[in-house]
């Protein structure tokens, strides 16, 4: 739903379905016709995801500004004085902060940044026109919004994981691993697959986990490491308590 949320439906944060209203940035669903509480006040759903999306991740700008760089096309100035000018600070205020230059040094970043989205707006419109005229263009699996860091490895079209899911889990998808294979590409592949036996918004002690992982693989341990490793869980400091990333 994220990838395939447009632009006005990302700034939101949240999209519009039949039934539901949907957070785009954890997959929370927020039934439509039902009214939720907070403290003494009842909200719509509308209104309700709205309020979901202040209290559980902030704001849209926080989530996404937190994302990593390789999906944001940011470079770490740039994030920074992003934060800084969403926060409302002067040029002078940014200025003092950072310790660069002058105001004029931080109007030239401003235009810089405006530049950038004009390039990126272009560089939408274009790959729109590409896409009605390519047709061998492959499909390619996004990358999941928690990946640590985009690289070469998240280089898979749709087809090559198909085959690659069906190679290693012969008995299917909810079944075990046939083994556990050397590249990293194909690892990320099995990997993000075995994610999705957990479930959102629950949190799994230690042992819970591993009889999950088992069902996959004996060495439920290096399924576990991967797993935090590339983003998908996430964990307490001492290994007590385990949950899907959002």
């Amino acid at each position: 739903m994220f990838w395939e949320a447009s632009i006005s439906e990302l700034k939101r944060g949240y999209i519009q379905e039949e039934n539901y209203y949907t957070c785009i940035l954890c997959g929370k669903k927020f039934e439509k016709g039902i009214v939720y509480p907070v403290g003494e006040t009842f909200y719509e759903a509308e209104r309700y995801v709205r309020i979901h999306i202040e209290n559980v991740h902030e704001s849209v700008f926080e989530y996404l500004i937190n994302m990593d760089k390789k999906l944001t096309g940011l470079t770490e100035h740039q994030n920074r004085l992003l934060r800084l000018f969403y926060q409302g600070k002067s040029d002078k205020e940014v200025q003092e902060e950072m310790g660069i230059g002058s105001t004029s040094t931080i109007r030239n970043h401003r235009f810089a940044l405006k530049e950038k989205e004009r390039q990126a707006k272009m560089f939408l419109v274009l790959m729109e026109l590409l896409e009605e005229k390519d047709k061998f263009a492959p499909t390619f699996v996004k990358p999941h919004k928690t990946a640590k860091m985009i690289d070469n490895r998240y280089n898979i079209t749709q087809k090559e994981n198909e085959k690659l899911l069906k190679k290693y889990f012969p008995e299917g998808i909810k079944g075990p691993l046939s083994t556990f294979p050397l590249k990293e590409k194909h690892r990320l592949i099995i990997i993000r697959e075995i994610a999705k036996r957990f479930e959102r918004d629950h949190s799994y002690n230690e042992k819970e986990i591993n009889e999950i992982l088992k069902s996959a693989n004996d060495d439920y341990v290096t399924l576990r490491r991967y797993l935090v490793e590339y983003g998908f869980l996430d964990r307490k400091h001492d290994g007590s308590q385990y949950w899907l990333k959002e």
